[in-house]
């Protein structure tokens, strides 16, 4: 299958259900009144750069910065893009 579709495909659709899943836990979160329902929907890991790295080369400072909050439904989202994938 990997061979078939190509490795960036597979990372792309995985990254997108990751994004896709988390932005609809936090969604669904800020919607349900405060409990453990809430917090299940969006306590989780964050993931990237802390802190983000900056370049200075004195004419030019970049700071680059990445990082992703992972939820339930941000992993729900990475199954259900990947058995769409597969079903493909």
């Amino acid at each position: 299958m990997a061979a078939q579709r190509g490795i960036g495909l597979i990372i792309l659709v995985v990254l997108a259900g990751l994004v896709v899943g988390s932005l609809l836990g936090e969604l669904l979160g800020s919607l349900l009144p405060a409990g453990n329902a809430r917090e299940l929907m969006t306590r989780g890991p964050m993931i990237g750069l802390m802190p983000p790295a900056t370049v200075d080369l004195h004419f030019l400072a970049m700071t680059l910065g990445v990082s992703l909050k992972i939820n339930l439904v941000g992993v729900v989202g990475v199954v259900l893009a990947t058995l769409a994938l597969r079903r493909l």
